[in-house]
């Protein structure tokens, strides 16, 4: 299918939020609070208190401090501004648990020795949660200011990215656990034959990306780095139509692939040599399994023989970019990307289906899986848009800081919580970044 002259120019348009419905901002915003705080209980609850200790590499961090660490958000940038008679649960959490605030004027501890927190225990973090709970429904029970409104939503959605590094965090923690114990009872449900790609085009032309934030509105919400909308040109090119599955991947190492230099950049044939890499990060070999290959998931251990019509994930830039250069293709830009979401369904394999991995592509025409599954490489680096102003103060560190070196990512994955997707949401990671649900889409 083909983007027509007259929608050449329509406007990419972001999802409303469930919150900006009704008229009360403070109870409107006191459900949201509820449910995504509910949500994190709900991703711990499988968890022991052991589990939630573990970090298993220097970039992941454990579920006891996520916990902390996003009650320690509404409490700095919320509670200690905007309720006159808050006492703080702890002295020591306003340096315990920042994460990089380092405008706040406090030493804070290495990322990588946040598994050393053994106390305060995990019963106490838990009362913290609580404790803040119980100020922040003061607040918005005696009706907040629209600054403070505004902190907690950016702290919702702060929760919300953290639930999602939870998944992949523990993720990584049980496959590095010799006894490999699975986070989700109940088999992966066999896939069945995807779509073949395809590609869609698109004449291109001046278009509009990033978000429209209407600035009256308390609840509309995007993070900085969506702003400002602006416009690009785009020359004409084409979309594929599905993400790259892992049967197609499993061509791509057949050929010999991570042993071609002439398919790899530099600093990934670098990055392949000094890691050892063969193969996405939880595959392994496995004799039993026709493709010679299993697959570690969020239930387990499974054949790859399985999910050989699935999404391949757990894939680096490095990796995408070679396997769209041995296609004879490349990675989709990001605006690419944005301008196509309107030509595409707004739904997909989000946090809400619990099946906790990527799925095939549903039989349909046009662009599938652009929301859901797996976050998307694009040949974007990670940079301000034109005219682009961080957040005043503390909050401005939460983007600008780290637009350095980073690519950026579009379109959410298998967990990701629904309400915190919309099309301009841009997801950044160092290239040689493997532990997220990343994959691989196409263009030309």
């Amino acid at each position: 299918m083909k983007a027509t002259e007259n929608n050449r120019q329509t406007s990419v348009v972001a999802p409303e939020p469930a919150s900006t419905r009704g008229s009360n901002p403070s109870q409107q915003v006191l459900s949201d609070f509820h449910t995504v705080r509910a949500q994190t209980r709900a991703l711990a609850a499988n968890l022991s208190a052991e589990d939630q200790m573990v970090q298993a590499c220097p970039e992941a961090s454990p579920v006891k401090w996520h916990q902390a660490h996003t009650t320690w958000f509404f409490e700095t940038f919320v509670l200690r501004e905007f309720l006159a008679d808050y006492k703080p649960f702890h002295a020591d959490f306003h340096w315990l648990f920042n994460s990089y605030y380092t405008t706040l004027g406090q030493t804070i501890p290495a990322k990588k020795l946040r598994s050393s927190f053994s106390r305060p225990a995990l019963a106490e973090i838990l009362t913290y949660r609580e404790y803040v709970e119980s100020a922040i429904d003061k607040l918005l029970c005696v009706g907040a200011e629209e600054e403070a409104i505004r902190r907690i939503v950016l702290g919702l959605n702060h929760e919300q990215q953290h639930q999602e590094l939870a998944y992949t965090d523990i993720k990584y923690a049980f496959f590095t656990n010799p006894l490999h114990p699975t986070y989700r009872e109940g088999p992966l449900r066999k896939t069945t034959e995807t779509t073949a790609l395809t590609f869609q085009a698109f004449e291109g032309g001046l278009a509009e990306i990033g978000f429209a934030l209407d600035t009256k509105n308390p609840l509309d919400f995007c993070f900085d780095n969506e702003t400002p909308r602006h416009q690009v040109y785009l020359e004409p090119y084409q979309l594929a139509t599905r993400l790259i599955t892992c049967g197609e991947y499993l061509d791509f190492m057949s050929d010999n692939s991570y042993s071609r230099t002439e398919l790899w950049l530099s600093e990934a044939w670098e990055k392949l040599e000094a890691e050892g890499w063969r193969a996405p990060l939880y595959w392994q070999p496995d004799a039993t399994d026709t493709t010679g290959y299993k697959v570690f998931t969020l239930r387990g251990w499974v054949g790859l023989s399985q999910l050989l019509d699935a999404p391949v994930c757990h894939v680096s830039l490095f990796e995408a970019d070679a396997y769209a250069r041995w296609r004879g293709f490349r990675l989709p830009s990001e605006a690419e990307w944005e301008y196509a979401t309107p030509f595409a369904p707004k739904v997909g394999n989000l946090l809400e289906s619990g099946r906790l991995h990527p799925t095939v592509s549903p039989p349909s025409t046009g662009v599938q899986q652009l929301i859901g599954d797996c976050w998307e490489w694009t040949c974007s680096s990670y940079v301000g848009y034109p005219g682009y102003k961080p957040l005043p103060g503390a909050l401005g560190e939460y983007n600008g800081k780290f637009m350095s070196s980073q690519m950026v990512l579009r379109g959410g994955s298998c967990v990701t919580p629904a309400s915190h997707m919309r099309a301009t949401y841009r997801n950044f990671f160092h290239p040689a970044t493997r532990w997220q649900f990343s994959g691989i889409r196409l263009a030309k």
